[in-house]
């Protein structure tokens, strides 16, 4: 028997009565099409400070992100309260997609890949020259993280009061790095600051390098009205104290580009990173893997390389240079 006419209004139709008294569940997410757009500056134990125009504003991320996690570099969709008063709470309800995405795992062997920032465009590799020494396996390691995120790298040399650069620089000629030489006199009258920021206009750069190199003075000198704790060399281990634990994106002066500081690494796993893209950093090279064979390491007996290189079409100190950067999954950082 039909209850209601043959076209029933709302006013026709029965609803049961919700007991509960919520809200029905439905899959139905909203799209917060009115949200605000952000920047995210930090990450702090699951509050995160979001840009948004002029202001910073705390916030949380939504339920409907599920695992979803935003980190520093992130562009955001912000709803609530977005006015950045003391106490005030906001809501990140969308992640924007990721222009590149830089990431480490804690050892080759962990499958756990970690995300250190979103949308950076450069990653300038710290690294003092004495006190503690350089550990070219780490810078290494940076740089194919960085070939495989998309991100241009950028060394940068501390410390060449202690000790030269010649030898360290020679290491990596083939592969045409642009770098950058400082020294404490130089930190100290402003001079090293102009000469990096130079290098860091109009881009978002990340710095990454191991504890007590100098990385956290250097972001001071660029950006002087956002000064961050420094540490020292423990003069028995040779290694720095972490002094920076959280990642923090900071504007440069004049608004020209955005330096984010990274706390210290002791290791940067490799497990995610598939030496194709790799490859792909060294254009020279690239045509001759073509006769390669599939999932090619392209350090084996059949790598098409090796006939690439004898042909004349690229330099054999490329190719060198290529297969150490590979074999970096294969060791620890501090062979």
């Amino acid at each position: 028997m039909r209850r209601y006419g043959k076209n029933p209004d709302e006013d026709d139709v029965r609803v049961r009565p919700n007991r509960k008294g919520n809200r029905p569940r439905t899959n139905i997410r909203p799209k917060h099409e009115d949200a605000s757009e952000g920047l995210v500056l930090t990450v702090d134990r699951g509050r995160l400070t979001v840009l948004i125009d002029d202001r910073t504003v705390t916030a949380m991320k939504a339920r409907e992100l599920g695992r979803k996690s935003a980190v520093v570099g992130d562009r955001v969709a912000v709803v609530g309260d977005l006015s950045g008063a003391k106490d005030t709470l906001a809501r990140i309800v969308r992640v924007e997609p990721r222009t590149s995405t830089l990431r480490r795992t804690a050892d080759d062997d962990d499958p756990y890949e970690r995300v250190v920032v979103a949308n950076a465009d450069q990653l300038a590799i710290v690294t003092a020259l004495a006190d503690p020494e350089p550990r070219p396996r780490l810078i290494d390691r940076c740089l194919v993280a960085a070939y495989d995120a998309g991100l241009d790298p950028l060394l940068v040399l501390t410390k060449s009061d202690l000790a030269p650069a010649d030898t360290l620089l020679a290491s990596y000629g083939a592969l045409g790095v642009p770098y950058l030489v400082t020294n404490r006199d130089e930190l100290a009258d402003g001079s090293a600051a102009d000469r990096v920021r130079e290098r860091l206009a109009g881009r978002m750069t990340a710095f990454v390098g191991h504890s007590g190199v100098g990385k956290t003075t250097l972001v001071n000198a660029l950006v002087p009205d956002r000064r961050r704790a420094t540490g020292h060399v423990n003069a028995h281990t040779g290694r720095g104290r972490h002094t920076t634990t959280s990642a923090l994106a900071l504007p440069l002066p004049g608004d020209d580009g955005w330096v984010i500081d990274t706390p210290g690494v002791r290791s940067f796993g490799l497990h995610h990173v598939d030496p194709s893209r790799v490859v792909l950093a060294f254009p020279d090279l690239v045509p001759g893997t073509d006769g390669c064979p599939r999932a090619c390491s392209h350090d084996e007996p059949d790598c098409a390389l090796d006939d690439w290189v004898a042909e004349g079409h690229a330099d054999p100190a490329r190719l060198y240079s290529l297969r150490r950067l590979l074999a970096t999954r294969e060791r620890r950082e501090g062979d």
